[in-house]
């Protein structure tokens, strides 16, 4: 493992360049002073909306980022990983559906004076409203400056920088920090790129899948398996501060619910002595684990503390209670239940109290997700096939984001505004995907995977 994830200290160390210390300084020139916009015009503000679809994704321009001295390093030399971080950052802004970035044929090449005094005319003549521009400069100590500068073209003006300390093993986390500081600047959204997903990676034949927890950056880079594929595994969940990892498995033949320790890769059962346990969830402080139990031929919700312990019973309802998701104030939950025939969403507090059913569409509903925002609940419908929607908590404002045969399990990316979920295809293969849709329903996309992947869980982003 990389000796600064090890060090209590962050991975990457997100700095102001406005508050750079003097070495940084002396290398990097403030900003010129730029001419406003000529004949009397004044500029809009420059901004993407996240609520209008993709019909027009904001012209964005993001040339590779030169180095002031091409230096080797452990991930490549520093005039290569340039190239490699602005690429990195076109695709993540890509991916959002918001953003279209310059094709390489209109992107000319940028030399180290001039990230902070762009050549707006040639910018300008492309259709670019925005620039992206940086560096990517080695240290003294090993480790590597990248430089991330965002410009409104018609404006001529900078919108916002930053710099990121990383070693060189961590280039990546650096591209997509940069991306998550543009996004946010021209949406007002909160940033998502720089975050994990952990899922079951399937192969094999359908009635015999080999399943292993796998985990990968959220573009599918960075991939690696966790278990060996011996034990099946369901549902894995991240706990909010990513040390761990909450999963069913059939170990000895018995589902049961266990904690995987990313630092270490030990896994220790958390339930035990239960006839099934299914579906954990983590709560948002990281305290609990909502799962599900099995006892006297009655499926109900409990919770348990996330070190161990007596699980505490939460519903007492005949039937199958499941899939439960807790608000992000911690206060309330969201769960499925047939109790009254069929599948249907229902909330309660997060004490057990105040059950009551919020899904009246039509069809049955599954694998509720709460939002991090706090405003939408994901969910599976099922209805002539399985599709992802959202709802509010109150059950109001339904709407179906896909329209496959075969889509469910959805989890929200960290700012809320990206759902992931797995796709089964028809037929006997029993082939399945990771996807993503945002809340339009119109950015579809594939998260690509080494094998065949279900169950995602979108982890938060990170620190």
């Amino acid at each position: 493992m990389n000796r600064l994830l090890r060090n209590p200290a962050p991975a990457l160390v997100l700095l102001s360049l406005f508050a750079a210390p003097a070495a940084l300084a002396q290398d990097i020139a403030p900003p010129p002073t730029l001419d406003a916009p000529q004949d009397g015009q004044s500029a809009p503000p420059l901004e993407v909306s996240v609520t209008g679809g993709i019909s027009a994704p904001m012209p964005i321009a993001i040339p590779g980022m030169p180095t002031p001295n091409a230096v080797g390093t452990a991930a490549g030399s520093t005039d290569q990983l340039g190239r490699q971080v602005a690429d990195v950052v076109a695709t993540d802004l890509r991916n959002s559906g918001l953003f279209t970035p310059l094709p390489p044929s209109q992107l000319r090449a940028v030399g180290f004076p001039e990230v902070t005094a762009p050549q707006f005319d040639y910018w300008g003549g492309t259709g670019a409203q925005a620039l992206v521009q940086g560096f990517v400069r080695a240290n003294g100590d090993g480790n590597l400056t990248v430089g991330c500068y965002l410009y409104d073209v018609f404006s001529r003006i900078e919108l916002t920088r930053q710099g990121f300390v990383v070693s060189p093993a961590d280039w990546r986390r650096a591209a997509h920090k940069c991306a998550d500081s543009i996004y946010t600047r021209l949406t007002g959204e909160g940033p998502y790129f720089d975050s994990r997903v952990v899922y079951v990676s399937e192969t094999g034949p359908k009635g015999k899948r080999i399943k292993r927890l796998a985990i990968m950056d959220q573009d599918g880079a960075n991939h690696r398996f966790l278990t060996n594929g011996q034990s099946i595994v369901l549902t894995p969940r991240f706990a909010p501060n990513q040390q761990s990892i909450v999963f069913m498995s059939y170990q000895n033949d018995k589902p049961s619910i266990y904690i995987y320790e990313l630092g270490s890769g030990r896994t220790r059962a958390l339930v035990s002595n239960a006839s099934l346990t299914l579906a954990p969830r983590f709560s948002p402080d990281g305290q609990w684990v909502l799962f599900s139990m099995a006892q006297s031929g009655n499926t109900d919700i409990y919770r348990i503390r996330a070190s161990g312990g007596q699980p505490q019973r939460l519903t007492q309802s005949p039937g199958i209670d499941t899939g439960g998701s807790y608000s992000p104030d911690g206060r309330r939950i969201v769960f499925e239940s047939d109790r009254g025939g069929t599948q249907q969403l229902y909330v309660m507090n997060a004490d057990g109290s105040g059950q009551q059913r919020i899904s009246f569409g039509g069809g049955r509903y599954a694998t509720p997700a709460w939002s991090p925002r706090g405003d939408l609940i994901a969910f599976t419908k099922i209805s002539g096939g399985f599709r992802i929607g959202v709802m509010n908590p109150s059950g109001g404002g339904e709407r179906i984001l896909t329209e496959s045969w075969g889509d469910e399990a959805p989890s929200w990316s960290p700012n809320g505004r990206v759902v992931t979920f797995f796709r089964s295809s028809q037929g006997r293969s029993g082939k399945a995907e990771t996807w993503s849709v945002d809340l339009t329903g119109v950015n579809e996309r594939r998260i690509p995977t080494p094998l065949d992947g279900s169950d995602p869980s979108w982890g938060p982003l990170r620190d």
